[in-house]
Formats: C-alpha cells, sequence, structure tokens
C-alpha cells in the first residue's frame, strides 16, 4: 500500500505538533537481530519532527476492540526529523511486541503521541559520558550516539552494552562502525556467554563492579545515562554509586521501574483522608479510594486491571475516560490538554475529589 506525501519545501514544511498531530504511517521495517526489529515512521502529511536523543513516543496499537498503549524509545539521530524509528524486541508472550513483529508493514497507520520523556543528555559544559544498556534499553542511548555522530561533535564516550550472547547484541555492526568514525567513542561490549560465536576478544558475564572499574577507570569523572531491565538498571546503579559517581551525574530511564519509590502505592501505609467511591464500570468494580491516594495505586491494590508503565503523569499508557466526578491531576507531559477537555485523565497521578466513574 502506497502512501502519497505533500511535496513540501524545507522552507514550507510543516512541524508535527505533540498537541494535535497524532497519524504516524509507518515508512520501514528493519530486522536487526533474530528477535528484534525496527520500525521507521513519519507523518501523513510530511511534517518533520523536534525531539531530543533518549525520547519516546507513546502508541496506540489496533491490537484488539480496546487497543493498546506502549512507550518505545527513539533510536534514530533527532537530525534526521523527516522520519523517527523504535526499535522493538519481541518479548515472549507479549501482546504489543508480538503484534509489531508480526502485523507492522509498511504503509500502515498507528495513533502517537510524544516526544515524550527527560532521558536527554545533560546541556551545557560538554562532558565525559558513560553510556549503560541492557537489552534493548540500547534504543535511546543509541539515539544520543547517533546525535552526536551526525553533529561532528568532540566526544568522549564509553558505550557499555550488555546482553545474552554477541547475537543479541543490537547495532553491533553500526556501533562498530561508528567507532572507526568518532575517535572519542569506545565500545564495551558484554554477553553473557558466547553460544553460537566463534571467537569473542572481551570478557564475558554480568555487570560487575570489577568489570565497571576495568572497562571505565574514571567513571566517577562521567554523566552516567542507563537504561535496561529494572534489575540491570539497579546493579548499574549501586555500582556507579560505589565507584564515586555522585547521583546528579547518574540518569536513567525506565517505564517498567518508575514504580519504585513512587508515592501513594503502599496504601496501609499513608495518612488515610476523605474517602471516595470509585467506579471501574467495565470491569464492574467499586473501590474506596482515599483523596490521600492516586486512583492507579488504588487500583493496584484493589487488582484491578489497569494498563501503566511510568506510574508519574509521563507516558500517558494509563490513560482512562472519567465519566463523572473530578480529580487533582498532576502530569508530567503524559496528556495533551484537548485530551483533558474531552475527558480523559491519567489514574497514575490523579487523586479523587469526588465519587469518580471510569470507563475502564
Amino acid at each position: 500500500m502506497g502512501i502519497e506525501f505533500q511535496q513540501l519545501t524545507r522552507a514550507d514544511t510543516a512541524i508535527w505538533d505533540p498537541e494535535q498531530d497524532e497519524t504516524l504511517v509507518c515508512l520501514d521495517v528493519h530486522q536487526e537481530t533474530h528477535d528484534v526489529k525496527s520500525f521507521t515512521f513519519a507523518s501523513p502529511e510530511g511534517k518533520r519532527f523536534n525531539f531530543d536523543a533518549g525520547q519516546y513516543f507513546l502508541f496506540d496499537f489496533p491490537t484488539g476492540s480496546d487497543g493498546e498503549a506502549r512507550c518505545y524509545s527513539i533510536s534514530s539521530s533527532p537530525h534526521r526529523r523527516n522520519a523517527f524509528t523504535v526499535t522493538v524486541k519481541r518479548v515472549p508472550g507479549g501482546k504489543v511486541s508480538n503484534w509489531l513483529h508480526d502485523n507492522m508493514t509498511p504503509g500502515m497507520t498507528v495513533k502517537g503521541q510524544g516526544p515524550l520523556g527527560h532521558f536527554i543528555r545533560p546541556k551545557g559544559e560538554k562532558r565525559k559520558l558513560l553510556l549503560i544498556s541492557g537489552g534493548s534499553g540500547i534504543t535511546p542511548v543509541m539515539s544520543i550516539t547517533r546525535d552526536l555522530a551526525d553533529q561532528y561533535e568532540a566526544t568522549d564516550i564509553v558505550f557499555l552494552h550488555a546482553a545474552r550472547t554477541p547475537s543479541d547484541l543490537i547495532f553491533r555492526q553500526e556501533l562498530a562502525s561508528l567507532a572507526t568514525r568518532m575517535k572519542g567513542l569506545r565500545l564495551q561490549f558484554l554477553p553473557e556467554t558466547v553460544v553460537g560465536e566463534q571467537s569473542w576478544p572481551g570478557l564475558t558475564g554480568r555487570i560487575s563492579p570489577e568489570f565497571v572499574k576495568l572497562a571505565v577507570p574514571d567513571i566517577a569523572e562521567r554523566i552516567v545515562m542507563c537504561c535496561g531491565p529494572a534489575p540491570f538498571m539497579a546493579a548499574a546503579r549501586s555500582i556507579s554509586a560505589a565507584l564515586g559517581v555522585p547521583p546528579s551525574d547518574y540518569i536513567e530511564e525506565s517505564f517498567d521501574a518508575a514504580v519504585i519509590d513512587q508515592p501513594g502505592l503502599d496504601v496501609e501505609a499513608q495518612p488515610v483522608g476523605k474517602i471516595y467511591q470509585v467506579e471501574f464500570s467495565k470491569q464492574k468494580k467499586t473501590l474506596d479510594v482515599s483523596a490521600d491516594h492516586t486512583v492507579l495505586a488504588a487500583a493496584k491494590k484493589g487488582s484491578v486491571r489497569l494498563p501503566s508503565s511510568c506510574s508519574n503523569g509521563v507516558c500517558g499508557t494509563c490513560k482512562s475516560k472519567l465519566v463523572s466526578g473530578s480529580v487533582e491531576m498532576n502530569h508530567n507531559g503524559g496528556i495533551r490538554q484537548r485530551e483533558i477537555d474531552a475527558g480523559m485523565f491519567l489514574p497514575c497521578c490523579s487523586k479523587p475529589l469526588s465519587d469518580l466513574v471510569i470507563d475502564r
């Protein structure tokens, strides 16, 4: 299925408006590894994208009657503004990742919101970087690396990427090529095992203080940016701190680990304010929710099924229709004003101000 794009000159090209635009068309699907694909999207109207390396898009995929929302980090360079790419690993049993791998083809359209997120390289004074990633967590740090490569900016980067085997090292060949052109880029690949590899010149195993100290002896002088599974990031955070990296120089990204330290999740441990009745109409469940707690926190406690990722109003995954009632919502960019005007809200960062009926 072909898609015709408006022929616009550079001077006349419109810019993607995160508050208004939402339709994206798939331009390309590329197999990166045996279980990872990259999907490139553009605006059907030819609009150009403004985003920072490290940000992500929230997609609504037509996987069922209600669809599914998921956040995926941009892996492409922000300097290539006519389109952007997300890179997705097929997760065993994963509803959306499997749907994407099996169904997404060039020419298909989806809804997307973004760019979103704050996993962005600190601006201002140029600093040495340590980019740490595990598995598919490589996508935002790859965007940062591509950004620096496209700028031809002087860099001092250690790129440490861990994976199960060498064949699971996403962007392996491209990173090796970049390292030949970016004189300040040093790669450290860490496969857990070397199954299927004829010859492996480096170390193997899991991330450890001993490995990081050997691979990055000046880690305390670097800004550390980390993305990966929650246990991997917990290990990287602990190791970085033990090796002298101050908390202000450690930045991490995660869509499923942000619930850690999120106020209100432990409902019984919090002081109880006024109690409101919150009805989840589709699930035919009604909960007592304190005015001191978020709707999502109470839903989790009450075994109500609500999709969620960041739990702090950034990603928009939990976006829901508020049929009646009012809430106090303190979001961080995960919902548009026109969606709020239409009655949508984010349960993860909303506390009830009255009895509620939610279309969930």
